[in-house]
Protein backbone atom coordinates (compact mmCIF):
# COMPACT_ATOMS: atom_id res chain seq x y z
CA UNK A 1 0.00 0.00 0.00
CA UNK A 2 2.92 2.12 1.02
CA UNK A 3 4.36 1.95 -2.54
CA UNK A 4 1.61 2.90 -4.42
CA UNK A 5 0.71 6.04 -1.83
CA UNK A 6 4.14 6.58 -2.56
CA UNK A 7 3.85 6.57 -6.30
CA UNK A 8 0.71 8.69 -5.90
CA UNK A 9 1.94 11.45 -4.25
CA UNK A 10 5.50 11.22 -6.49
CA UNK A 11 3.03 12.03 -9.26
CA UNK A 12 1.63 14.71 -7.69
CA UNK A 13 5.18 16.37 -7.10
CA UNK A 14 5.84 15.90 -10.23
CA UNK A 15 3.05 18.22 -11.43
CA UNK A 16 3.82 20.70 -9.21
CA UNK A 17 7.61 20.03 -10.29
CA UNK A 18 6.33 20.90 -13.81
CA UNK A 19 4.44 23.48 -13.28
CA UNK A 20 6.80 25.42 -11.60
CA UNK A 21 9.28 25.45 -14.32
CA UNK A 22 6.58 25.82 -16.59
CA UNK A 23 5.93 29.94 -15.97
CA UNK A 24 9.10 30.44 -18.23
CA UNK A 25 7.87 28.89 -21.19
CA UNK A 26 5.33 29.94 -23.33
CA UNK A 27 3.28 32.99 -24.28
CA UNK A 28 5.30 34.62 -27.17
CA UNK A 29 8.39 32.89 -28.94
CA UNK A 30 11.37 34.37 -30.61
CA UNK A 31 12.24 33.19 -34.39
CA UNK A 32 14.94 30.95 -32.41
CA UNK A 33 11.86 28.89 -30.77
CA UNK A 34 12.85 30.74 -27.80
CA UNK A 35 10.27 32.33 -25.02
CA UNK A 36 10.38 35.71 -24.84
CA UNK A 37 9.62 35.78 -21.16
CA UNK A 38 12.54 33.51 -20.30
CA UNK A 39 15.53 35.90 -19.85
CA UNK A 40 13.07 38.34 -18.33
CA UNK A 41 12.39 35.73 -15.08
CA UNK A 42 14.12 32.82 -15.05
CA UNK A 43 16.19 34.35 -12.38
CA UNK A 44 13.60 36.53 -10.28
CA UNK A 45 10.84 34.09 -10.53
CA UNK A 46 13.26 30.71 -10.16
CA UNK A 47 11.78 29.15 -12.58
CA UNK A 48 15.16 28.43 -14.71
CA UNK A 49 15.90 25.36 -15.97
CA UNK A 50 18.56 23.40 -18.13
CA UNK A 51 16.38 21.76 -20.02
CA UNK A 52 14.60 24.89 -21.18
CA UNK A 53 17.97 26.30 -21.42
CA UNK A 54 19.51 23.87 -23.92
CA UNK A 55 16.87 24.15 -26.16
CA UNK A 56 19.82 26.52 -28.18
CA UNK A 57 23.06 25.74 -28.45
CA UNK A 58 23.00 22.16 -28.69
CA UNK A 59 21.28 22.12 -32.42
CA UNK A 60 18.02 20.59 -30.66
CA UNK A 61 15.97 22.85 -31.98
CA UNK A 62 17.41 21.72 -35.58
CA UNK A 63 16.39 18.37 -34.35
CA UNK A 64 20.47 16.99 -34.77
CA UNK A 65 21.18 13.10 -33.80
CA UNK A 66 23.61 13.83 -30.80
CA UNK A 67 27.24 13.30 -31.06
CA UNK A 68 27.62 12.03 -34.53
CA UNK A 69 28.78 15.51 -35.89
CA UNK A 70 30.39 18.42 -34.43
CA UNK A 71 32.86 18.49 -31.81
CA UNK A 72 34.74 20.98 -29.16
CA UNK A 73 36.59 24.35 -29.97
CA UNK A 74 39.84 25.02 -27.86
CA UNK A 75 37.82 27.21 -25.52
CA UNK A 76 35.29 24.35 -24.58
CA UNK A 77 32.36 26.03 -27.08
CA UNK A 78 30.51 22.64 -28.08
CA UNK A 79 29.45 22.49 -32.09
CA UNK A 80 27.41 20.51 -33.78
CA UNK A 81 25.50 18.10 -32.59
CA UNK A 82 27.96 17.72 -29.79
CA UNK A 83 26.27 17.53 -25.74
CA UNK A 84 27.81 17.79 -22.83
CA UNK A 85 26.42 14.38 -21.07
CA UNK A 86 27.08 11.15 -21.39
CA UNK A 87 25.81 9.33 -24.47
CA UNK A 88 21.81 8.09 -23.17
CA UNK A 89 21.33 11.77 -21.31
CA UNK A 90 22.28 12.98 -25.09
CA UNK A 91 19.98 10.12 -26.78
CA UNK A 92 16.90 11.72 -24.24
CA UNK A 93 17.43 15.19 -24.83
CA UNK A 94 17.45 14.55 -28.73
CA UNK A 95 13.98 12.47 -28.37
CA UNK A 96 12.77 14.97 -26.16
CA UNK A 97 13.25 17.64 -28.97
CA UNK A 98 11.24 15.24 -31.74
CA UNK A 99 8.18 17.25 -32.70
CA UNK A 100 9.41 20.26 -30.84
CA UNK A 101 9.11 23.74 -32.13
CA UNK A 102 9.71 25.52 -29.50
CA UNK A 103 11.49 25.39 -25.69
CA UNK A 104 8.10 25.37 -24.19
CA UNK A 105 7.75 21.84 -26.22
CA UNK A 106 10.28 20.53 -25.83
CA UNK A 107 10.65 21.12 -21.66
CA UNK A 108 6.80 19.45 -21.96
CA UNK A 109 8.37 16.55 -23.83
CA UNK A 110 11.18 16.06 -21.97
CA UNK A 111 8.69 16.13 -18.67
CA UNK A 112 6.67 13.07 -20.47
CA UNK A 113 9.56 11.04 -20.64
CA UNK A 114 11.76 11.80 -17.44
CA UNK A 115 8.34 11.28 -14.86
CA UNK A 116 8.38 7.65 -15.14
CA UNK A 117 11.67 7.56 -13.74
CA UNK A 118 10.94 9.19 -11.07
CA UNK A 119 7.53 7.58 -10.19
CA UNK A 120 9.77 4.11 -10.56
CA UNK A 121 12.21 5.27 -8.10
CA UNK A 122 9.62 6.36 -5.68
CA UNK A 123 7.75 2.68 -6.10
CA UNK A 124 11.52 1.18 -5.17
CA UNK A 125 11.97 3.31 -2.81
CA UNK A 126 8.79 2.32 -1.05
CA UNK A 127 9.34 -1.51 -1.35
CA UNK A 128 12.60 -1.20 0.48
CA UNK A 129 12.34 1.58 2.63
CA UNK A 130 8.28 2.26 3.69
CA UNK A 131 7.28 5.72 4.36
CA UNK A 132 10.69 6.68 4.79
CA UNK A 133 9.90 7.23 0.47
CA UNK A 134 7.76 10.06 1.06
CA UNK A 135 10.92 11.95 1.17
CA UNK A 136 11.56 11.43 -2.11
CA UNK A 137 7.73 11.48 -3.74
CA UNK A 138 7.16 14.51 -2.11
CA UNK A 139 10.38 16.15 -0.68
CA UNK A 140 11.34 19.81 -2.14
CA UNK A 141 13.95 18.66 -4.34
CA UNK A 142 12.01 16.93 -6.58
CA UNK A 143 9.60 20.08 -6.99
CA UNK A 144 13.09 22.16 -7.86
CA UNK A 145 14.71 19.94 -9.53
CA UNK A 146 12.81 17.26 -10.82
CA UNK A 147 12.74 19.33 -14.42
CA UNK A 148 15.56 21.21 -14.26
CA UNK A 149 18.13 18.86 -15.95
CA UNK A 150 18.06 14.85 -16.93
CA UNK A 151 18.73 13.72 -13.04
CA UNK A 152 15.70 11.18 -13.31
CA UNK A 153 16.73 8.28 -15.02
CA UNK A 154 20.19 8.18 -13.53
CA UNK A 155 19.05 7.80 -10.31
CA UNK A 156 16.49 5.57 -11.19
CA UNK A 157 19.33 3.36 -12.44
CA UNK A 158 20.81 3.46 -8.97
CA UNK A 159 17.83 3.11 -7.10
CA UNK A 160 17.09 0.16 -9.45
CA UNK A 161 20.20 -1.83 -8.46
CA UNK A 162 20.02 -1.36 -4.94
CA UNK A 163 16.71 -2.63 -5.22
CA UNK A 164 17.53 -5.73 -7.08
CA UNK A 165 20.24 -6.97 -4.38
CA UNK A 166 18.32 -6.11 -1.00
CA UNK A 167 14.64 -7.48 -2.65
CA UNK A 168 15.49 -9.89 -5.00
CA UNK A 169 17.03 -12.17 -2.62
CA UNK A 170 15.54 -15.29 -4.16
CA UNK A 171 18.42 -15.17 -6.73
CA UNK A 172 22.01 -16.04 -5.77
CA UNK A 173 24.41 -12.96 -5.07
CA UNK A 174 26.09 -13.37 -8.09
CA UNK A 175 23.40 -13.31 -10.28
CA UNK A 176 21.89 -9.88 -8.45
CA UNK A 177 25.00 -8.39 -8.31
CA UNK A 178 25.51 -9.03 -12.19
CA UNK A 179 21.86 -7.30 -12.80
CA UNK A 180 22.85 -4.36 -10.32
CA UNK A 181 26.04 -3.90 -12.17
CA UNK A 182 23.67 -3.73 -15.72
CA UNK A 183 21.55 -0.74 -13.88
CA UNK A 184 24.52 0.54 -12.68
CA UNK A 185 26.69 0.85 -15.59
CA UNK A 186 23.31 2.22 -17.50
CA UNK A 187 23.55 5.06 -14.76
CA UNK A 188 27.21 5.52 -15.90
CA UNK A 189 26.00 6.58 -19.74
CA UNK A 190 22.96 8.49 -18.18
CA UNK A 191 24.91 10.58 -15.88
CA UNK A 192 28.61 9.13 -14.65
CA UNK A 193 28.23 9.20 -11.07
CA UNK A 194 26.30 5.32 -10.43
CA UNK A 195 29.75 4.04 -11.80
CA UNK A 196 31.34 4.48 -8.15
CA UNK A 197 29.16 2.28 -6.99
CA UNK A 198 30.64 -0.53 -8.78
CA UNK A 199 33.90 -0.75 -6.71
CA UNK A 200 31.99 -1.34 -2.87
CA UNK A 201 29.61 -4.06 -5.05
CA UNK A 202 32.58 -5.50 -6.06
CA UNK A 203 33.94 -6.21 -2.38
CA UNK A 204 30.38 -6.76 -1.53
CA UNK A 205 30.47 -9.92 -3.80
CA UNK A 206 34.02 -10.82 -3.26
CA UNK A 207 33.36 -11.54 0.42
CA UNK A 208 30.11 -12.50 0.54
CA UNK A 209 26.56 -11.62 2.55
CA UNK A 210 26.36 -14.74 5.18
CA UNK A 211 28.17 -13.14 8.26
CA UNK A 212 28.07 -16.85 9.96
CA UNK A 213 28.94 -18.52 7.09
CA UNK A 214 32.55 -19.79 5.96
CA UNK A 215 34.48 -16.64 4.34
CA UNK A 216 35.59 -17.49 0.96
CA UNK A 217 36.15 -14.83 -1.44
CA UNK A 218 34.56 -15.36 -4.77
CA UNK A 219 37.14 -13.79 -6.72
CA UNK A 220 35.46 -14.88 -10.08
CA UNK A 221 32.27 -13.49 -9.26
CA UNK A 222 34.02 -9.83 -8.56
CA UNK A 223 35.36 -10.32 -12.24
CA UNK A 224 32.39 -11.31 -13.75
CA UNK A 225 30.65 -8.54 -11.74
CA UNK A 226 33.42 -5.89 -13.09
CA UNK A 227 33.05 -7.38 -16.53
CA UNK A 228 29.54 -6.90 -17.01
CA UNK A 229 29.33 -3.31 -15.99
CA UNK A 230 32.46 -2.80 -18.35
CA UNK A 231 31.01 -4.64 -21.18
CA UNK A 232 27.56 -2.54 -20.57
CA UNK A 233 29.39 1.17 -20.63
CA UNK A 234 31.34 -0.03 -24.21
CA UNK A 235 28.69 -1.74 -25.79
CA UNK A 236 25.99 1.56 -24.86
CA UNK A 237 28.99 3.72 -26.00
CA UNK A 238 31.09 2.54 -28.94
CA UNK A 239 28.76 3.01 -31.54
CA UNK A 240 28.90 6.64 -30.97
CA UNK A 241 32.65 6.59 -30.80
CA UNK A 242 32.47 4.37 -33.88
CA UNK A 243 29.71 6.98 -35.94
CA UNK A 244 31.51 10.54 -34.38
CA UNK A 245 34.38 10.01 -32.00
CA UNK A 246 35.17 14.08 -31.96
CA UNK A 247 31.21 14.40 -31.36
CA UNK A 248 31.02 11.79 -28.63
CA UNK A 249 34.95 12.42 -27.18
CA UNK A 250 33.56 16.57 -26.77
CA UNK A 251 31.08 15.73 -24.25
CA UNK A 252 34.61 14.43 -21.76
CA UNK A 253 36.02 17.20 -23.05
CA UNK A 254 33.62 19.43 -21.83
CA UNK A 255 33.95 18.54 -18.63
CA UNK A 256 37.48 18.30 -18.09
CA UNK A 257 37.80 22.30 -19.60
CA UNK A 258 34.84 23.18 -17.04
CA UNK A 259 35.91 25.50 -14.29
CA UNK A 260 34.88 26.56 -10.91
CA UNK A 261 33.21 29.55 -10.91
CA UNK A 262 30.08 31.33 -9.96
CA UNK A 263 27.98 28.61 -11.64
CA UNK A 264 29.10 26.25 -10.12
CA UNK A 265 28.30 26.49 -6.17
CA UNK A 266 31.10 24.30 -4.85
CA UNK A 267 33.62 25.48 -1.91
CA UNK A 268 36.49 25.66 -4.11
CA UNK A 269 34.77 28.76 -5.72
CA UNK A 270 33.37 30.24 -2.64
CA UNK A 271 36.54 28.85 0.10
CA UNK A 272 39.45 29.19 -2.33
CA UNK A 273 38.29 31.53 -5.73
CA UNK A 274 38.03 34.95 -3.68
CA UNK A 275 41.69 34.25 -2.04
CA UNK A 276 43.00 34.63 -6.13
CA UNK A 277 40.62 36.78 -7.68
CA UNK A 278 42.06 39.98 -7.84
CA UNK A 279 44.19 38.95 -10.90
CA UNK A 280 43.93 37.44 -14.20
CA UNK A 281 46.95 34.94 -13.07
CA UNK A 282 45.30 34.88 -9.96
CA UNK A 283 42.72 33.55 -11.25
CA UNK A 284 44.46 30.87 -13.52
CA UNK A 285 46.56 29.79 -10.56
CA UNK A 286 43.09 28.86 -8.93
CA UNK A 287 42.26 27.26 -11.26
CA UNK A 288 45.33 25.22 -11.90
CA UNK A 289 44.88 24.37 -7.69
CA UNK A 290 41.50 23.04 -8.20
CA UNK A 291 42.10 20.93 -10.93
CA UNK A 292 44.25 19.23 -9.08
CA UNK A 293 43.25 19.40 -5.78
CA UNK A 294 39.70 18.24 -6.73
CA UNK A 295 40.29 15.17 -8.02
CA UNK A 296 42.99 14.07 -5.55
CA UNK A 297 40.60 14.46 -2.57
CA UNK A 298 37.85 13.02 -4.04
CA UNK A 299 39.51 10.01 -4.81
CA UNK A 300 41.21 9.97 -1.06
CA UNK A 301 37.50 9.96 -0.44
CA UNK A 302 36.71 6.95 -2.38
CA UNK A 303 39.64 5.27 -0.53
CA UNK A 304 38.77 6.43 3.04
CA UNK A 305 34.75 5.18 2.41
CA UNK A 306 36.05 1.94 0.98
CA UNK A 307 38.93 1.12 4.09
CA UNK A 308 36.00 2.28 6.68
CA UNK A 309 33.58 -0.04 4.99
CA UNK A 310 36.32 -2.79 5.60
CA UNK A 311 36.90 -2.11 9.10
CA UNK A 312 33.05 -2.20 9.51
CA UNK A 313 33.23 -5.50 7.51
CA UNK A 314 35.79 -6.60 10.09
CA UNK A 315 33.82 -6.67 13.13
CA UNK A 316 30.13 -7.31 11.98
CA UNK A 317 31.16 -9.67 8.77
CA UNK A 318 29.00 -7.53 6.30
CA UNK A 319 30.24 -4.73 3.82
CA UNK A 320 28.00 -2.46 3.91
CA UNK A 321 28.34 -1.70 0.25
CA UNK A 322 25.59 1.13 0.46
CA UNK A 323 26.57 2.45 2.84
CA UNK A 324 29.85 2.96 1.49
CA UNK A 325 28.31 4.28 -1.70
CA UNK A 326 26.47 6.53 -0.27
CA UNK A 327 29.87 7.94 1.81
CA UNK A 328 31.65 8.12 -1.73
CA UNK A 329 29.12 9.51 -3.35
CA UNK A 330 29.01 12.71 -0.31
CA UNK A 331 32.84 12.77 -1.61
CA UNK A 332 32.56 13.58 -4.58
CA UNK A 333 29.54 16.03 -4.11
CA UNK A 334 31.84 17.76 -1.64
CA UNK A 335 35.12 17.78 -2.97
CA UNK A 336 33.73 18.30 -7.26
CA UNK A 337 34.45 21.45 -8.21
CA UNK A 338 30.90 21.69 -9.53
CA UNK A 339 27.92 21.19 -7.58
CA UNK A 340 24.79 21.80 -9.28
CA UNK A 341 21.68 21.96 -7.09
CA UNK A 342 20.09 19.19 -9.12
CA UNK A 343 22.52 16.65 -7.70
CA UNK A 344 20.33 16.50 -4.73
CA UNK A 345 18.46 14.49 -6.02
CA UNK A 346 21.79 12.00 -6.34
CA UNK A 347 21.61 11.74 -2.75
CA UNK A 348 17.98 11.57 -2.05
CA UNK A 349 17.66 8.05 -1.72
CA UNK A 350 20.32 7.34 0.75
CA UNK A 351 18.73 9.33 3.07
CA UNK A 352 15.75 7.11 2.31
CA UNK A 353 17.68 3.85 2.60
CA UNK A 354 19.78 4.76 5.45
CA UNK A 355 18.86 5.64 9.23
CA UNK A 356 20.12 8.91 9.62
CA UNK A 357 18.98 11.27 11.82
CA UNK A 358 15.97 13.15 10.47
CA UNK A 359 17.19 16.69 11.98
CA UNK A 360 19.81 16.20 9.76
CA UNK A 361 17.89 15.60 7.03
CA UNK A 362 15.77 18.98 7.44
CA UNK A 363 19.00 20.98 7.91
CA UNK A 364 20.35 19.48 4.32
CA UNK A 365 16.65 20.37 2.54
CA UNK A 366 17.29 23.78 4.36
CA UNK A 367 20.61 23.77 3.42
CA UNK A 368 20.04 22.80 -0.27
CA UNK A 369 17.02 25.02 -0.67
CA UNK A 370 19.50 28.05 0.19
CA UNK A 371 21.44 26.99 -2.85
CA UNK A 372 18.68 26.26 -5.07
CA UNK A 373 16.55 29.26 -4.78
CA UNK A 374 18.99 31.30 -3.50
CA UNK A 375 21.38 31.24 -6.15
CA UNK A 376 19.05 32.73 -8.94
CA UNK A 377 17.71 35.21 -6.59
CA UNK A 378 21.46 36.02 -6.67
CA UNK A 379 21.80 35.90 -10.21
CA UNK A 380 18.98 38.28 -10.75
CA UNK A 381 19.92 40.59 -7.97
CA UNK A 382 23.47 40.86 -9.77
CA UNK A 383 22.18 41.02 -13.39
CA UNK A 384 19.47 44.04 -12.15
CA UNK A 385 22.80 45.89 -11.00
CA UNK A 386 21.58 46.27 -7.39
CA UNK A 387 23.66 45.40 -4.06
CA UNK A 388 23.30 41.46 -3.65
CA UNK A 389 25.17 40.91 -0.34
CA UNK A 390 21.82 39.54 1.21
CA UNK A 391 21.40 36.73 -1.38
CA UNK A 392 25.30 36.25 -1.47
CA UNK A 393 24.96 35.47 2.30
CA UNK A 394 22.27 32.62 1.60
CA UNK A 395 23.71 31.03 -1.23
CA UNK A 396 27.04 31.12 0.89
CA UNK A 397 24.88 29.30 3.85
CA UNK A 398 23.77 26.92 1.66
CA UNK A 399 27.07 26.00 -0.02
CA UNK A 400 28.68 25.40 3.48
CA UNK A 401 26.10 24.32 5.51
CA UNK A 402 25.69 21.32 2.88
CA UNK A 403 29.34 21.01 2.74
CA UNK A 404 29.18 20.13 6.39
CA UNK A 405 26.82 18.03 6.58
CA UNK A 406 27.91 15.88 3.72
CA UNK A 407 31.16 15.44 6.03
CA UNK A 408 28.44 14.19 8.43
CA UNK A 409 27.04 11.90 6.23
CA UNK A 410 30.06 9.99 4.88
CA UNK A 411 30.73 8.96 8.45
CA UNK A 412 27.29 8.41 9.47
CA UNK A 413 26.41 6.26 6.18
CA UNK A 414 28.95 3.70 6.90
CA UNK A 415 27.89 2.62 9.89
CA UNK A 416 24.27 3.65 9.26
CA UNK A 417 21.27 0.59 9.60
CA UNK A 418 18.91 0.61 6.80
CA UNK A 419 15.36 1.81 7.50
CA UNK A 420 13.09 -1.69 7.13
CA UNK A 421 9.68 -1.87 7.76
CA UNK A 422 9.65 -5.35 7.65
CA UNK A 423 9.74 -5.81 3.65
CA UNK A 424 11.08 -9.36 3.59
CA UNK A 425 9.12 -10.21 6.72
CA UNK A 426 12.00 -10.74 9.14
CA UNK A 427 13.14 -7.91 11.53
CA UNK A 428 16.12 -6.17 10.44
CA UNK A 429 16.29 -8.42 7.13
CA UNK A 430 16.43 -5.63 4.76
CA UNK A 431 19.36 -4.13 7.10
CA UNK A 432 21.49 -7.19 6.68
CA UNK A 433 21.02 -7.15 2.84
CA UNK A 434 22.53 -3.66 2.80
CA UNK A 435 25.19 -4.64 4.91
CA UNK A 436 24.57 -2.00 7.61
CA UNK A 437 23.57 -3.28 11.14
CA UNK A 438 25.70 -4.12 14.08
CA UNK A 439 27.32 -7.30 14.27
CA UNK A 440 25.01 -8.57 17.19
CA UNK A 441 21.69 -8.84 14.75
CA UNK A 442 23.77 -10.97 12.82
CA UNK A 443 21.77 -14.21 14.37
CA UNK A 444 20.72 -15.81 10.78
CA UNK A 445 21.15 -15.07 7.24
CA UNK A 446 18.31 -13.15 5.43
CA UNK A 447 15.50 -14.70 4.66
CA UNK A 448 14.80 -16.00 1.13
CA UNK A 449 11.67 -14.40 -0.61
CA UNK A 450 10.01 -13.59 -3.49
CA UNK A 451 10.04 -10.25 -4.36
Amino acid sequence: MIAITSTLVCGITLWIAYMNKARCAGGTFEESGRSAIFDVIKDSHVCYSDIQYLWLGRGINEHVFPYITGGITPDGQLTGGAVEYPVLSGLLMWIGGIGSHNDADFLFHSALLLAPFALLTAYLLARMAGPAALLWAAGPPLILYAFHNWELPVVATAVAAFYVMTVLTRYSLRDRAIAAAVFLAIGFCFKLYPGIFLPPLLIYVLVGEHPLREKRFDVRGALMVAATAIGTVVAINLPFALAGYDGWRASITFQQLRQADITTNSIWYWGLGPLFANTRSGYDTFQDMVSVASPTLIVASFALACWLGWKKYQLSGIYPWIGVSGAMLCGFLLFHKVHSPQYTLWLIPFLVLLEVPWGLIVAYLMADACVGIGVFRYFYALGAGRNADFEQNIVQIGVWGRAALLAIFFLLFIGARARSHGRLGVPGAVGLDLGSVSADRHIAPPARTAA
